[in-house]
């Protein structure tokens, strides 16, 4: 049986000379050959629950790290007991598959998750190692229109433009990152007014975040940062292309203060 590791990538991982890094694991649409008959659920329902245009952004630092195969194949974001979606409690209520995918399918799966993961950790621990500290930007969308393209949208009380979550990190320690990231990305003008930007409104941060929070203690500062998808129409999966612009741009007029407050940290970190 060939080695599922060496198929055509399922990710990207892009190292730069920054100690920041910007992440769209959930952009990824395709499926690999071998299961994708398997699935009950059509491209475009599988699309509405993806996050694509993420890796469009990821183009503000020089360290990326790309996802380019569905979250419905495996969910890099999830614990790996639950990065296959088996059952429709694991998927919004969706019935992913037609039948029980089968152990052999499920392990090549996770044969790419382990790989990813292990990659990820090779690439996080050499900017470990030059630069002491890192900040991660955990780039995600989320729907806000789950009853029909013509239903009414969330309560965007509930609901902000941007949630950031920050739910397992030393929040105290990492206070200067959050916040130099959070007022800059609220004070920036977006298209002559200002975004909704709250933390852990909607989510907290998933596995992903968690997992770089426990490999690299007191290194690492990961901002889970998802965009509702106001910027376009989660059920056509067209975007605003002037919106996807300006995203972009906001988001890089966060690194020069989020660095420099990531400077003013490490210094207070022990060698």
């Amino acid at each position: 049986m060939p080695d599922p590791t060496q198929a055509k990538p399922y990710y990207t991982l892009t190292t730069g000379q920054s100690p920041l890094i910007a992440t769209a694991i959930h952009d990824g649409h395709v499926v690999r050959d071998n299961i994708s008959s398997l699935f009950s659920l059509s491209s475009d329902e599988r699309l509405r629950e993806e996050d694509p245009f993420t890796a469009g952004w990821v183009s503000i630092t020089d360290n990326q790290i790309i996802g380019l195969n569905s979250r419905f194949e495996m969910d890099l974001n999830r614990p790996r007991e639950k990065a296959i979606y088996r059952k429709p409690e694991d998927a919004w209520g969706l019935t992913v598959w037609k039948e029980e995918l089968s152990e052999e399918l499920a392990q090549e799966s996770l044969a790419r998750y382990d790989q990813f993961y292990a990659n990820v950790k090779k690439m996080l621990q050499s900017i470990a190692d030059r630069h002491g500290c890192f900040v991660v930007y955990d780039l995600h969308t989320y729907n806000h229109r789950r009853e029909g393209a013509d239903g009414p949208e969330a309560d965007p009380q509930d609901n902000p433009e941007v949630n950031l979550g920050t739910g397992n990190m030393n929040r105290q320690l990492w206070a200067p990152v959050v916040d130099a990231f959070t007022q800059n990305l609220q004070a920036y003008d977006y298209q002559g007014r200002h975004l909704d930007v709250r933390e852990n409104v909607k989510f907290e941060g998933g596995h992903f975040m968690r997992w770089i929070h426990d490999t690299f203690p007191g290194r690492a500062c990961v901002i889970s940062i998802e965009f509702k998808k106001f910027f376009m129409d989660e059920w056509t999966g067209k975007p605003d292309e002037a919106q996807l612009q300006e995203i972009r741009k906001a988001l890089q007029s966060t690194i020069a203060p989020v660095l420099a407050a990531r400077e003013q940290v490490c210094k207070t970190l022990s060698p």
